[in-house]
């Protein structure tokens, strides 16, 4: 397990590469966002770790690529299994280094283990699947379809869902016949670290599997840059995405992005009033709000609006905040100090802006230490403020009323990003009709926001380039040959 391997000048080792546990090189200090007190130390990476993790990868990957669908898929199910083993532990790890409640993020362990699962699924069936004929319109020539793997591929993962988000790229990478280099978030390596535990017990082969933990500059600019990396995939920040892009260019790489988002939740006259309101809870205020998918911004029929508001703020007042290892805790702290003044400021901007502040918008009483904000609902927020357009990446609801279906539908897709979008309606043909409308990747209807590996998950605009999850996940590691032969 993670703290069974000796530590390298008090810091945990933060390298596995070629299927050896490194040293490296400056510590990155991890904190409980929780107590504000350090966990302990990673040794993180630099330029030359990642040119000693794309070389290992690089010359595992002959063998891996040519391997086939039952044997890749077979080592998923194995890590799929090692992670259910350490359920209770990785549940911990996700509390205390994110700051996350218990019960989220068991959510978030069994999410890895179903989309190791899946991927196990879709790698087994893609023995039969290979060199399916073409029908031609010419008997002179007959012709196969390939899918191969890309190759070498870098996986850069946020803080905000650890395991989870890496999950989502590595499975299908791995199914597909790809070697990996993993950059796990700097702020929340802990739980990464153990799975890439559970990975080199699992009996992948060495060098299929690479992780460097790092900085962005000293491990993520390079991973990008790097010639012998064929494919990058990507989520975090837009303005960071532009960079990997930047970076990508240089040598024409394929890159698959998943960005921010500002998605809308939207009430109509006839939905019913408990279920919105914790739809609307739900989609802002779980993990804090920190998360591309949070439906921040709340539409309301406005012969709902003085009912729908009063409701929320005696749910959202309700919500208990503190420490995520606690019992019956429904949010807990954001994730550093840095993303807590950031929120802080989002908060100020909208009050100055002439945005209604309804609830929140402070520390909670009785909590002196953590970063810690209370669940946050503003009203009358100006359509060209900050608090409107941009993610916030907090615990802050906005709600406006509109009184058609159409104002609505425009009011949802006037904006840059197109990721998620809720809708609650009791007319079963309108809640159909708007989700068609929307300019989102992905639609609930008077749903929570349940994701399955089965479904897509990206989005429209500057929200995402590419889909992952489902088979089109799979798809985004492969390359697709057609062989042509004359007859």
């Amino acid at each position: 397990m993670l703290n069974s391997r000796p530590p390298h000048n008090g810091a945990l080792a933060g390298l596995y590469i070629d299927g050896q546990w490194l040293s490296g090189g400056d510590s990155l200090r991890v904190i409980n966002p929780a107590t504000e007190e350090q966990l302990l130390d990673v040794a993180g990476g630099d330029a030359v770790a990642v040119e000693q993790a794309v070389r290992a990868a690089s010359a595992a990957f002959p063998a891996w690529g040519l391997s086939s669908g039952g044997e890749r898929g077979a080592c998923l199910r194995r890590i799929a299994a090692g992670v259910a083993a350490r359920r209770a532990r990785l549940i911990q790890l996700q509390a205390r280094n994110n700051g996350k409640p218990l019960a989220e993020a068991a959510i978030d362990v069994d999410d890895v283990i179903a989309t190791f699962t899946y991927y196990a699924e879709l790698a087994e069936s893609l023995d039969v699947q290979q060199d399916i004929a073409v029908a031609l319109p010419s008997a002179e020539f007959s012709a196969r379809l390939r899918r191969e793997p890309c190759g070498v591929v870098g996986l850069i993962v946020p803080w905000n869902f650890p395991m989870v988000t890496t999950a989502w790229k590595l499975a299908p990478a791995l199914a597909a016949g790809c070697t990996v280099v993993l950059k796990p978030s700097e702020v929340t390596p802990l739980p990464e670290l153990e799975l890439a535990d559970i990975i080199a017990e699992s009996g992948l082969p060495a060098g299929v599997f690479n992780l460097v933990c790092g900085t962005g500059l000293a491990v993520g600019a390079p991973l990008a840059a790097h010639p012998g990396v064929a494919k990058l995939s990507f989520t975090g920040s837009n303005a960071v995405g532009v960079q990997v892009m930047q970076r990508a260019a240089e040598t024409i790489k394929g890159v698959s992005l998943e960005l921010g988002g500002k998605s809308s939740l939207l009430v109509f006259a006839d939905a019913d009033l408990d279920l919105s309101v914790e739809l609307a809870c739900g989609g802002g205020f779980f993990n804090a709000g920190q998360m591309c998918s949070a439906t921040s911004r709340v539409l309301v029929a406005a012969e709902l609006l003085e009912e729908f508001l009063a409701r929320l703020q005696v749910r959202a007042e309700a919500i208990r905040v503190g420490d995520p290892l606690e019992p019956g805790v429904e949010m807990g702290a954001l994730v550093n100090q840095a993303q807590y003044q950031r929120v802080c400021r989002h908060i100020a901007d909208g009050l100055d802006a002439g945005a209604r502040l309804l609830t929140g918008g402070e520390r909670p009483a009785g909590l002196s230490r953590g970063y810690f904000l209370r669940p946050t609902v503003f009203t009358e927020v100006p359509l060209d403020s900050a608090l409107w357009r941009e993610e916030i990446f907090g615990p802050v609801l906005c709600v406006r009323s509109f009184v058609s279906e159409q104002e609505a539908i425009e009011l949802a897709n006037d904006s840059e990003f197109g990721l998620v979008a809720s809708v609650v309606s009791g007319d079963a043909s309108r809640a159909e009709r708007v989700a068609n409308a929307l300019q989102a990747g992905l639609v609930w209807i008077n749903a929570p926001q349940v994701i399955f590996p089965q479904t897509a998950w990206g989005g429209y605009k500057q929200s995402s380039i590419g889909r992952e999850l489902g088979p089109w996940g799979l798809q985004a590691f492969q390359e697709i040959k057609h062989v042509i032969r004359a007859l």
